[in-house]
């Protein structure tokens, strides 16, 4: 079984900055695509960003140019960097992992983007 505990989240004023992280039980080092989802309040959960075990990424539209993803291989942990936040980026983030097809969830951070 892979566990995944997400840190981070928290209360953030519009314009503010957030930086996600999630540690994974198993080493990450290959096979795995890592990603961050969110859901917000009754809305399905959607992708905000995935990363594959070769570093390619990709985005949704509404946080381009503003959210970066990266992973940490030596750490077995996935970041999610989170800047100029909206209002509308307020949501449960998830972190996920999918590894030969199997997909893990972790618990999920709230982030709040408030003023």
């Amino acid at each position: 079984q892979v566990q995944l505990a997400e840190s981070g989240g928290g209360l953030v004023q519009p314009g503010g900055s957030l930086r996600l992280s999630c540690v994974v039980s198993r080493s990450i080092s290959r096979n795995y695509m890592l990603g961050w989802y969110r859901q917000a309040p009754g809305k399905q959960r959607d992708m905000v960003a995935t990363i594959t075990s070769g570093g390619p990424t990709k985005y949704s539209d509404s946080v381009k140019g503003r959210f970066t993803i990266s992973r940490d291989n030596a750490k077995n942990t996935v970041f999610l960097q989170m800047n100029n936040l909206k209002p509308e980026d307020t949501a449960i983030y998830f972190c996920n992992a999918v590894l030969q097809g199997v997909t893990f969830w972790g618990q999920g951070t709230q982030v709040t983007v408030s003023s």
